[in-house]
């Protein structure tokens, strides 16, 4: 059975569960839209703003909707939606499993495993679509799990839009498999390192659902 799960306290507006990290580009979308659509009726100038704003506060409130999920049973689950970019084996033996976001997915990014979270980093870096070979030195965040599998790494990478990665939980704390964990601000790219010895159970080309999809194989 999918197991409960705690996360901090996430916003909504009419009816929609919101990401954390959506404030600072929803909001004063959305206020804007509503001051337009307010004085549409007596200008002619807002009646023209009106229109585009509101689509755009439509659009940011479904890029930064946060769905709940039924988390999957599995070793290994995605940490993002998405499709499979590329599956590479790594010279020290392990496989890194890379997972391009388009604007249309989720990017709330979630726990691959339960364990602990050993580290944190930020690393600088450029702005480059991140389905090009050269957003591997995109600006993105490096997490390491101390998980039942050893050490697991996960690596959020942003790209040419998406220029804010938004970690939800320091180094140190434990969480559960499918957990949220942060947020990455439009399209995008998670990979995973899968340890040496655990075979891939997805295909390039294959979509994937934070939480839900199977990444490993028994």
């Amino acid at each position: 059975m999918p197991h409960s799960q705690t996360s901090a306290p996430r916003g909504s507006l009419a009816g929609v569960r919101l990401a954390r990290g959506a404030s600072p580009w929803l909001l004063p979308t959305v206020a804007t839209a509503a001051l337009s659509l307010a004085r549409s009726r007596r200008s002619g100038a807002a009646k023209a703003v009106a229109v585009p704003a509101t689509a755009l506060a439509a659009g940011m409130l479904w890029f930064f909707r946060d769905p709940e999920r039924d988390i999957a049973q599995g070793r290994v689950i995605s940490p993002a939606d998405g499709v499979v970019q590329s599956i590479m084996p790594w010279k020290d033996g392990r496989t890194r499993v890379a997972i391009f976001m388009s604007p249309l997915n989720v990017h709330v990014n979630r726990a691959p495993l339960a364990g602990t979270v050993t580290s944190v980093k930020h690393i600088p870096g450029g702005f480059v679509p991140a389905f090009n070979k050269e957003s591997e030195n995109n600006e993105r965040v490096v997490w390491h799990f101390d998980t039942e599998l050893g050490d697991i790494e996960m690596v959020q990478i942003a790209g040419a839009v998406a220029r804010r990665i938004v970690p939800y939980i320091p180094q140190g704390t434990k969480v559960e498999q499918g957990e949220r964990i942060g947020l990455i601000r439009f399209g995008s790219r998670v990979d995973i390192y899968l340890p040496e010895g655990v075979d891939v159970d997805v295909e390039v080309g294959q979509k994937t659902v934070a939480g839900v999809t199977r990444i490993d194989r028994d």
